[in-house]
Protein backbone atom coordinates (compact mmCIF):
# COMPACT_ATOMS: atom_id res chain seq x y z
CA UNK A 1 0.00 0.00 0.00
CA UNK A 2 1.38 3.47 -0.93
CA UNK A 3 0.62 6.51 1.27
CA UNK A 4 0.78 9.93 0.76
CA UNK A 5 1.06 12.97 3.42
CA UNK A 6 -1.65 15.46 3.18
CA UNK A 7 -0.25 19.37 5.05
CA UNK A 8 -1.47 22.14 6.22
CA UNK A 9 0.29 24.98 7.66
CA UNK A 10 -0.54 27.31 9.99
CA UNK A 11 2.22 30.26 10.30
CA UNK A 12 2.39 33.41 13.19
CA UNK A 13 4.01 36.22 11.55
CA UNK A 14 5.07 39.04 13.87
CA UNK A 15 4.87 42.33 12.53
CA UNK A 16 7.17 45.88 13.02
CA UNK A 17 4.68 47.71 14.23
CA UNK A 18 6.53 50.60 17.13
CA UNK A 19 3.41 49.33 19.81
CA UNK A 20 1.55 46.61 20.48
CA UNK A 21 -1.66 45.26 18.99
CA UNK A 22 -4.25 46.80 21.75
CA UNK A 23 -2.04 49.19 23.45
CA UNK A 24 0.71 52.18 23.08
CA UNK A 25 3.82 50.26 24.82
CA UNK A 26 6.73 49.67 22.23
CA UNK A 27 6.81 46.33 20.29
CA UNK A 28 10.67 46.92 20.06
CA UNK A 29 11.56 44.61 22.88
CA UNK A 30 14.13 42.89 21.16
CA UNK A 31 17.41 42.38 23.76
CA UNK A 32 15.99 43.99 26.00
CA UNK A 33 15.47 43.46 29.66
CA UNK A 34 12.72 41.39 30.71
CA UNK A 35 9.58 42.89 31.83
CA UNK A 36 10.72 46.32 30.78
CA UNK A 37 7.87 47.00 27.89
CA UNK A 38 4.94 46.25 29.55
CA UNK A 39 1.67 48.05 30.28
CA UNK A 40 -1.74 47.09 31.60
CA UNK A 41 -2.92 46.03 28.87
CA UNK A 42 -0.13 43.69 28.06
CA UNK A 43 -0.37 42.72 31.80
CA UNK A 44 -4.09 42.15 31.56
CA UNK A 45 -4.72 43.99 34.71
CA UNK A 46 -8.45 44.31 35.54
CA UNK A 47 -9.72 47.60 33.89
CA UNK A 48 -7.30 48.16 31.24
CA UNK A 49 -9.32 48.88 28.01
CA UNK A 50 -7.70 47.38 24.47
CA UNK A 51 -7.39 49.82 21.59
CA UNK A 52 -6.71 48.43 18.24
CA UNK A 53 -3.66 49.61 16.50
CA UNK A 54 -4.42 50.88 12.93
CA UNK A 55 -1.01 50.40 11.58
CA UNK A 56 -1.00 46.41 12.45
CA UNK A 57 -4.51 46.11 10.42
CA UNK A 58 -3.21 48.11 7.46
CA UNK A 59 -0.32 45.61 7.50
CA UNK A 60 -2.87 42.62 7.66
CA UNK A 61 -4.48 44.15 4.69
CA UNK A 62 -0.76 44.55 2.65
CA UNK A 63 -0.75 40.92 3.73
CA UNK A 64 -4.06 39.60 2.64
CA UNK A 65 -3.35 41.62 -0.75
CA UNK A 66 0.17 40.06 -1.19
CA UNK A 67 -1.47 36.58 -1.05
CA UNK A 68 -4.24 37.54 -3.62
CA UNK A 69 -6.92 37.42 -0.82
CA UNK A 70 -10.29 38.86 -0.51
CA UNK A 71 -10.16 41.85 1.85
CA UNK A 72 -13.08 41.66 4.28
CA UNK A 73 -15.83 44.59 4.44
CA UNK A 74 -16.95 43.33 7.72
CA UNK A 75 -14.57 42.04 10.58
CA UNK A 76 -13.85 41.49 14.37
CA UNK A 77 -12.02 40.60 17.65
CA UNK A 78 -12.69 37.20 19.73
CA UNK A 79 -11.80 36.30 22.72
CA UNK A 80 -9.99 32.67 22.40
CA UNK A 81 -10.34 31.00 26.20
CA UNK A 82 -7.36 28.96 27.19
CA UNK A 83 -5.05 28.88 30.30
CA UNK A 84 -1.66 28.53 30.40
CA UNK A 85 1.47 30.61 32.06
CA UNK A 86 1.63 32.84 29.22
CA UNK A 87 -1.21 34.10 28.71
CA UNK A 88 -1.76 37.24 31.27
CA UNK A 89 -5.32 37.63 30.89
CA UNK A 90 -6.77 33.86 30.50
CA UNK A 91 -7.76 34.68 27.10
CA UNK A 92 -6.37 35.86 23.78
CA UNK A 93 -7.40 38.44 21.41
CA UNK A 94 -7.83 36.66 18.16
CA UNK A 95 -10.52 36.42 15.19
CA UNK A 96 -12.77 33.33 14.64
CA UNK A 97 -15.45 34.00 12.13
CA UNK A 98 -15.02 37.14 10.64
CA UNK A 99 -11.26 37.09 9.81
CA UNK A 100 -9.91 39.93 7.71
CA UNK A 101 -8.21 38.31 4.58
CA UNK A 102 -9.63 34.96 3.30
CA UNK A 103 -9.19 32.93 0.10
CA UNK A 104 -5.95 33.49 -1.51
CA UNK A 105 -3.11 31.45 -2.60
CA UNK A 106 0.12 31.38 -3.16
CA UNK A 107 2.18 29.26 -6.12
CA UNK A 108 5.14 26.95 -5.69
CA UNK A 109 6.87 24.59 -7.77
CA UNK A 110 5.00 23.38 -11.19
CA UNK A 111 2.86 26.04 -10.89
CA UNK A 112 1.24 24.51 -8.47
CA UNK A 113 -1.28 26.96 -6.16
CA UNK A 114 -1.14 26.36 -2.14
CA UNK A 115 -4.81 27.93 -1.01
CA UNK A 116 -4.99 30.13 1.93
CA UNK A 117 -7.61 29.57 3.86
CA UNK A 118 -7.41 32.90 5.91
CA UNK A 119 -5.07 35.61 7.64
CA UNK A 120 -6.02 37.27 10.79
CA UNK A 121 -5.06 39.32 13.29
CA UNK A 122 -4.09 38.61 17.09
CA UNK A 123 -1.63 39.29 19.94
CA UNK A 124 1.25 37.22 20.72
CA UNK A 125 1.75 35.94 24.56
CA UNK A 126 4.34 35.98 27.01
CA UNK A 127 7.75 33.87 27.21
CA UNK A 128 8.30 31.24 29.20
CA UNK A 129 11.89 30.16 29.71
CA UNK A 130 12.00 26.92 31.83
CA UNK A 131 14.89 26.08 34.17
CA UNK A 132 15.16 22.68 35.24
CA UNK A 133 18.92 21.08 36.41
CA UNK A 134 19.44 19.02 39.31
CA UNK A 135 19.02 21.75 42.00
CA UNK A 136 16.32 24.01 40.55
CA UNK A 137 13.22 23.49 38.80
CA UNK A 138 11.01 26.65 37.70
CA UNK A 139 10.02 28.96 34.80
CA UNK A 140 10.70 32.62 34.88
CA UNK A 141 7.89 34.73 32.83
CA UNK A 142 9.10 37.92 30.50
CA UNK A 143 5.85 40.03 29.50
CA UNK A 144 7.59 42.12 26.58
CA UNK A 145 6.32 40.20 23.97
CA UNK A 146 3.02 39.85 25.18
CA UNK A 147 0.59 42.16 23.28
CA UNK A 148 2.92 42.13 20.13
CA UNK A 149 0.86 42.12 16.78
CA UNK A 150 0.56 38.75 14.80
CA UNK A 151 -1.22 38.05 11.70
CA UNK A 152 -1.62 34.12 11.63
CA UNK A 153 -1.89 32.87 8.14
CA UNK A 154 -3.67 29.50 7.28
CA UNK A 155 -3.59 27.30 4.65
CA UNK A 156 -5.82 24.80 3.11
CA UNK A 157 -4.24 20.99 3.31
CA UNK A 158 -2.54 21.12 -0.08
CA UNK A 159 1.13 20.67 0.40
CA UNK A 160 2.22 16.80 0.24
CA UNK A 161 6.06 17.23 1.16
CA UNK A 162 8.70 19.14 3.13
CA UNK A 163 10.04 20.48 -0.47
CA UNK A 164 6.85 22.33 -0.67
CA UNK A 165 6.84 23.14 2.53
CA UNK A 166 10.09 24.80 2.60
CA UNK A 167 9.60 26.35 -0.66
CA UNK A 168 6.15 27.69 0.39
CA UNK A 169 7.78 29.25 3.70
CA UNK A 170 10.52 30.63 1.64
CA UNK A 171 8.33 32.68 -0.39
CA UNK A 172 5.97 33.63 2.29
CA UNK A 173 9.14 35.38 4.01
CA UNK A 174 10.38 36.89 0.71
CA UNK A 175 6.78 38.20 0.71
CA UNK A 176 6.71 39.63 4.20
CA UNK A 177 9.95 41.52 3.53
CA UNK A 178 9.49 42.71 -0.24
CA UNK A 179 6.29 44.56 1.66
CA UNK A 180 7.94 45.34 4.65
CA UNK A 181 5.26 44.55 7.33
CA UNK A 182 8.01 42.31 9.11
CA UNK A 183 11.55 40.48 8.97
CA UNK A 184 10.00 36.87 8.89
CA UNK A 185 13.04 35.93 11.00
CA UNK A 186 12.49 31.94 12.30
CA UNK A 187 15.49 32.30 14.52
CA UNK A 188 14.46 35.64 16.17
CA UNK A 189 11.04 33.85 16.33
CA UNK A 190 9.17 36.56 14.61
CA UNK A 191 8.21 33.88 12.35
CA UNK A 192 6.44 30.98 13.84
CA UNK A 193 4.95 27.53 11.58
CA UNK A 194 3.53 24.73 12.72
CA UNK A 195 2.48 21.89 10.50
CA UNK A 196 -0.88 19.80 10.69
CA UNK A 197 0.34 16.68 8.89
CA UNK A 198 -1.92 13.34 8.18
CA UNK A 199 -1.22 10.56 5.19
CA UNK A 200 -3.58 8.70 2.95
CA UNK A 201 -3.40 5.76 1.05
CA UNK A 202 -2.56 7.20 -2.52
CA UNK A 203 -5.20 8.44 -4.85
CA UNK A 204 -8.06 8.33 -1.46
CA UNK A 205 -10.04 11.51 -0.47
CA UNK A 206 -10.04 9.80 2.43
CA UNK A 207 -7.81 11.75 5.14
CA UNK A 208 -6.35 10.55 8.11
CA UNK A 209 -5.85 11.57 11.44
CA UNK A 210 -4.63 15.39 11.47
CA UNK A 211 -1.44 15.93 14.04
CA UNK A 212 -0.35 18.90 15.09
CA UNK A 213 3.89 19.74 15.10
CA UNK A 214 4.77 22.86 16.82
CA UNK A 215 8.54 23.99 17.99
CA UNK A 216 10.19 24.32 15.00
CA UNK A 217 12.52 27.39 14.94
CA UNK A 218 14.98 26.87 11.60
CA UNK A 219 13.84 25.75 8.10
CA UNK A 220 15.75 22.51 8.21
CA UNK A 221 13.63 21.86 11.54
CA UNK A 222 10.78 22.62 9.92
CA UNK A 223 11.64 19.52 7.07
CA UNK A 224 13.08 17.44 9.24
CA UNK A 225 10.11 17.32 11.76
CA UNK A 226 7.68 17.05 8.48
CA UNK A 227 9.58 13.91 6.81
CA UNK A 228 9.72 12.02 10.26
CA UNK A 229 5.90 13.13 11.46
CA UNK A 230 4.79 11.32 7.62
CA UNK A 231 7.52 8.05 8.53
CA UNK A 232 5.90 7.85 12.03
CA UNK A 233 2.36 8.36 11.01
CA UNK A 234 2.98 5.56 8.16
CA UNK A 235 4.71 3.06 10.33
CA UNK A 236 1.77 3.35 12.99
CA UNK A 237 -0.80 2.52 10.04
CA UNK A 238 1.17 -0.38 8.34
CA UNK A 239 1.41 -1.55 12.15
CA UNK A 240 -2.36 -1.07 13.15
CA UNK A 241 -1.19 0.98 15.56
CA UNK A 242 -4.02 4.22 16.47
CA UNK A 243 -2.77 7.49 15.36
CA UNK A 244 -4.14 9.98 18.31
CA UNK A 245 -4.94 13.56 17.56
CA UNK A 246 -2.92 15.76 19.44
CA UNK A 247 0.15 18.14 19.47
CA UNK A 248 3.79 17.01 19.36
CA UNK A 249 7.07 19.06 19.03
CA UNK A 250 10.19 18.53 17.71
CA UNK A 251 12.44 17.29 19.76
CA UNK A 252 16.18 18.95 17.90
CA UNK A 253 18.06 16.72 20.02
CA UNK A 254 16.84 13.24 19.29
CA UNK A 255 15.29 14.59 15.82
CA UNK A 256 11.83 13.19 16.89
CA UNK A 257 8.56 14.30 17.10
CA UNK A 258 7.36 14.12 20.98
CA UNK A 259 3.42 14.59 22.29
CA UNK A 260 2.38 17.29 24.14
CA UNK A 261 -1.03 17.53 24.65
CA UNK A 262 -4.43 16.08 22.68
CA UNK A 263 -5.42 18.44 20.26
CA UNK A 264 -7.93 20.91 21.09
CA UNK A 265 -11.32 21.88 18.97
CA UNK A 266 -12.01 25.46 18.37
CA UNK A 267 -15.05 24.70 20.76
CA UNK A 268 -12.43 24.20 23.34
CA UNK A 269 -11.37 27.45 23.16
CA UNK A 270 -15.45 29.18 23.70
CA UNK A 271 -14.91 31.57 21.18
CA UNK A 272 -17.06 34.91 22.09
CA UNK A 273 -17.01 38.82 20.14
CA UNK A 274 -14.50 40.56 22.39
CA UNK A 275 -16.95 43.00 24.22
CA UNK A 276 -14.67 45.83 24.38
CA UNK A 277 -13.98 46.71 20.70
CA UNK A 278 -16.52 47.16 18.02
CA UNK A 279 -16.36 45.74 14.63
CA UNK A 280 -14.09 47.04 12.35
CA UNK A 281 -15.53 47.89 8.94
CA UNK A 282 -13.29 48.04 5.50
CA UNK A 283 -14.09 50.35 2.98
CA UNK A 284 -12.82 50.03 -0.34
CA UNK A 285 -11.23 53.16 -0.81
CA UNK A 286 -8.68 52.51 2.12
CA UNK A 287 -7.92 49.24 0.60
CA UNK A 288 -6.83 50.47 -2.94
CA UNK A 289 -5.15 53.30 -1.65
CA UNK A 290 -2.99 50.17 0.88
CA UNK A 291 -3.09 48.00 -2.77
CA UNK A 292 -0.35 51.20 -4.25
CA UNK A 293 1.72 51.08 -1.53
CA UNK A 294 2.33 47.42 -2.41
CA UNK A 295 5.79 47.58 -4.68
CA UNK A 296 5.90 44.60 -7.68
CA UNK A 297 6.50 40.86 -5.77
CA UNK A 298 9.22 38.73 -6.51
CA UNK A 299 6.76 36.58 -9.21
CA UNK A 300 6.32 39.53 -11.48
CA UNK A 301 9.25 40.87 -11.30
CA UNK A 302 10.86 37.29 -12.34
CA UNK A 303 8.70 37.35 -14.98
CA UNK A 304 9.57 40.34 -16.25
CA UNK A 305 13.57 39.59 -16.30
CA UNK A 306 12.91 36.48 -18.03
CA UNK A 307 10.07 37.36 -20.42
CA UNK A 308 11.59 41.24 -21.27
CA UNK A 309 15.16 41.03 -20.93
CA UNK A 310 15.97 37.40 -21.69
CA UNK A 311 16.95 36.74 -18.07
CA UNK A 312 18.35 33.01 -17.22
CA UNK A 313 16.11 31.70 -14.58
CA UNK A 314 18.67 31.49 -12.14
CA UNK A 315 19.67 35.37 -12.75
CA UNK A 316 16.10 36.09 -12.24
CA UNK A 317 15.91 34.46 -9.04
CA UNK A 318 19.01 35.88 -7.38
CA UNK A 319 17.80 39.41 -9.10
CA UNK A 320 14.37 39.34 -7.56
CA UNK A 321 15.94 37.46 -3.88
CA UNK A 322 15.76 40.84 -2.11
CA UNK A 323 13.95 43.99 -2.47
CA UNK A 324 16.43 46.56 -2.19
CA UNK A 325 18.64 44.50 -4.60
CA UNK A 326 16.54 44.15 -7.32
CA UNK A 327 15.05 47.90 -6.73
CA UNK A 328 18.76 49.03 -7.02
CA UNK A 329 19.41 46.66 -10.21
CA UNK A 330 16.00 48.38 -11.69
CA UNK A 331 16.98 51.97 -11.37
CA UNK A 332 20.43 51.03 -12.72
CA UNK A 333 18.28 49.72 -16.04
CA UNK A 334 16.36 52.96 -15.60
CA UNK A 335 18.94 55.29 -16.14
CA UNK A 336 20.84 53.43 -18.86
CA UNK A 337 20.91 55.65 -22.01
CA UNK A 338 18.36 54.09 -24.44
CA UNK A 339 21.06 53.49 -27.02
CA UNK A 340 22.23 50.74 -24.04
CA UNK A 341 19.12 49.29 -22.81
CA UNK A 342 19.53 46.06 -24.73
CA UNK A 343 19.33 42.10 -23.61
CA UNK A 344 23.49 42.05 -24.07
CA UNK A 345 24.00 44.66 -21.60
CA UNK A 346 21.19 44.03 -19.56
CA UNK A 347 22.24 40.25 -19.21
CA UNK A 348 25.89 42.20 -18.54
CA UNK A 349 24.60 44.32 -15.51
CA UNK A 350 22.78 41.23 -14.39
CA UNK A 351 25.86 39.29 -14.41
CA UNK A 352 27.73 41.89 -12.47
CA UNK A 353 24.69 42.33 -9.81
CA UNK A 354 24.95 38.58 -9.12
CA UNK A 355 28.52 38.24 -9.32
CA UNK A 356 30.88 40.84 -7.91
CA UNK A 357 28.26 43.12 -6.64
CA UNK A 358 26.87 40.18 -4.18
CA UNK A 359 30.85 38.73 -3.88
CA UNK A 360 31.13 42.34 -2.27
CA UNK A 361 27.86 42.95 0.02
CA UNK A 362 28.50 39.22 1.66
CA UNK A 363 31.80 39.88 2.42
CA UNK A 364 30.25 41.78 5.41
CA UNK A 365 27.28 40.09 6.70
CA UNK A 366 26.34 43.40 8.80
CA UNK A 367 26.17 45.50 5.60
CA UNK A 368 23.14 45.78 3.33
CA UNK A 369 22.66 47.18 0.29
CA UNK A 370 21.60 50.34 1.50
CA UNK A 371 24.93 51.09 2.86
CA UNK A 372 27.23 51.42 -0.40
CA UNK A 373 28.96 54.50 -0.88
CA UNK A 374 27.56 54.94 -4.76
CA UNK A 375 24.48 55.26 -6.51
CA UNK A 376 23.05 53.00 -8.96
CA UNK A 377 24.15 56.40 -11.64
CA UNK A 378 27.64 56.00 -10.59
CA UNK A 379 27.53 52.40 -11.61
CA UNK A 380 25.64 53.79 -15.02
CA UNK A 381 28.97 55.80 -15.90
CA UNK A 382 30.89 52.79 -15.05
CA UNK A 383 28.78 50.53 -17.48
CA UNK A 384 28.87 53.48 -20.04
CA UNK A 385 32.78 53.81 -19.72
CA UNK A 386 33.07 49.85 -20.32
CA UNK A 387 30.62 49.97 -23.52
CA UNK A 388 32.14 53.21 -25.00
CA UNK A 389 35.84 50.87 -24.56
CA UNK A 390 37.27 53.18 -22.70
CA UNK A 391 37.92 50.38 -20.03
CA UNK A 392 37.78 46.44 -20.64
CA UNK A 393 36.19 43.84 -18.27
CA UNK A 394 39.50 43.47 -16.08
CA UNK A 395 39.42 47.48 -15.17
CA UNK A 396 35.77 47.73 -14.72
CA UNK A 397 36.06 45.23 -11.83
CA UNK A 398 38.89 46.93 -10.34
CA UNK A 399 37.25 50.46 -10.50
CA UNK A 400 33.94 48.79 -9.02
CA UNK A 401 36.11 47.60 -6.02
CA UNK A 402 37.63 50.79 -5.62
CA UNK A 403 33.85 52.72 -5.58
CA UNK A 404 32.55 50.22 -3.39
CA UNK A 405 35.59 50.88 -0.71
CA UNK A 406 36.06 54.78 -0.98
CA UNK A 407 33.06 55.84 -2.89
CA UNK A 408 34.43 57.95 -5.55
CA UNK A 409 33.01 58.02 -8.74
CA UNK A 410 34.05 55.54 -11.61
CA UNK A 411 35.73 58.89 -13.14
CA UNK A 412 37.64 60.02 -11.03
CA UNK A 413 39.40 56.59 -10.43
CA UNK A 414 40.03 55.89 -13.85
CA UNK A 415 41.79 59.74 -14.12
CA UNK A 416 43.35 59.31 -10.80
CA UNK A 417 44.85 55.61 -11.43
CA UNK A 418 45.37 56.82 -15.07
CA UNK A 419 43.41 53.36 -16.02
CA UNK A 420 41.82 54.07 -19.62
CA UNK A 421 42.39 51.90 -22.20
CA UNK A 422 45.44 52.86 -24.68
CA UNK A 423 44.08 53.34 -27.67
CA UNK A 424 46.73 55.84 -29.15
CA UNK A 425 48.04 53.97 -32.18
CA UNK A 426 51.35 55.50 -32.07
CA UNK A 427 51.83 54.64 -28.05
CA UNK A 428 50.56 51.15 -29.17
CA UNK A 429 53.02 51.12 -32.26
CA UNK A 430 56.20 51.82 -30.07
CA UNK A 431 55.14 49.54 -27.10
CA UNK A 432 54.77 46.74 -29.73
CA UNK A 433 57.76 47.49 -31.57
CA UNK A 434 59.92 47.14 -28.61
CA UNK A 435 58.30 43.83 -27.66
CA UNK A 436 59.10 42.45 -30.98
CA UNK A 437 62.67 43.19 -30.59
CA UNK A 438 62.56 41.73 -27.38
CA UNK A 439 60.96 38.13 -28.32
CA UNK A 440 62.99 36.93 -31.60
CA UNK A 441 61.81 33.67 -31.48
CA UNK A 442 57.87 34.60 -31.48
CA UNK A 443 59.14 36.36 -34.97
CA UNK A 444 60.44 32.76 -36.13
CA UNK A 445 57.77 31.19 -35.46
CA UNK A 446 55.66 33.31 -36.81
CA UNK A 447 58.05 33.00 -40.24
CA UNK A 448 57.82 28.85 -40.01
CA UNK A 449 53.98 29.26 -39.92
CA UNK A 450 53.02 29.53 -36.30
CA UNK A 451 49.89 31.80 -35.58
CA UNK A 452 50.09 31.14 -32.30
CA UNK A 453 53.10 33.37 -32.05
CA UNK A 454 50.73 36.72 -33.06
CA UNK A 455 48.69 35.83 -29.50
CA UNK A 456 51.63 35.33 -27.72
CA UNK A 457 52.74 39.08 -28.68
CA UNK A 458 48.99 40.15 -27.64
CA UNK A 459 49.48 38.56 -24.47
CA UNK A 460 53.02 40.43 -24.09
CA UNK A 461 51.48 44.00 -24.88
CA UNK A 462 48.66 43.00 -22.21
CA UNK A 463 51.18 42.04 -20.01
CA UNK A 464 53.51 45.77 -20.34
CA UNK A 465 50.36 47.63 -20.55
CA UNK A 466 48.60 46.05 -17.06
CA UNK A 467 45.82 44.67 -19.64
CA UNK A 468 44.88 48.37 -20.83
CA UNK A 469 45.79 48.31 -24.31
CA UNK A 470 42.69 48.23 -26.44
CA UNK A 471 42.97 44.49 -27.53
CA UNK A 472 41.59 45.17 -31.20
CA UNK A 473 44.19 47.91 -32.04
CA UNK A 474 46.83 45.99 -30.44
CA UNK A 475 45.86 42.83 -32.79
CA UNK A 476 46.01 45.48 -35.79
CA UNK A 477 49.67 46.45 -35.13
CA UNK A 478 51.08 43.48 -34.10
CA UNK A 479 49.67 41.84 -37.72
CA UNK A 480 51.14 44.98 -39.51
CA UNK A 481 54.86 44.50 -38.09
CA UNK A 482 54.44 40.93 -38.21
CA UNK A 483 53.56 40.89 -41.89
CA UNK A 484 56.72 43.40 -42.57
CA UNK A 485 59.22 41.30 -41.09
CA UNK A 486 58.56 37.99 -43.46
Amino acid sequence: MQFEAVIGLETHVQLNTNSKMFSQSSSKYQNSEPNTYVDPTSMGLPGALPVVNINAVESAIKIGLALDCGIASFTKFDRKQYFYPDLMKGYQISQFDEPICTEGFLTVSNAKKIRINRVHMEEDVAKLTHVNNSSSNYSLLDINRSGTPLMEIVTEPDLSSSKEVIEYIEKLQQIIRYIGVGSANMEEGSFRCDANISIREKGSDLLGTKVEIKNMNRISAVANAVDYEIKRQIKCTETKERIIQETRGWSEEKSITIPQRTKEESNDYRYFPEPDIPPLRINNKWVEEIKNKIPTLPEKRKDKYLNDYGLSSYDANLLASEINFSDFFEKIILKLPKIYKDNETIKYIANLMNGEFNRLLNIDTRMSIIDIKFTAEDLVDLIISYKENKINNKILKTVFEEMWVSGKTSKQIISSKNLAIISNTEELEEKINNIIENNPKAVEDYKAGKEQSKKFLLGQVMRETKGQADPVISEEIINNLMEQKK
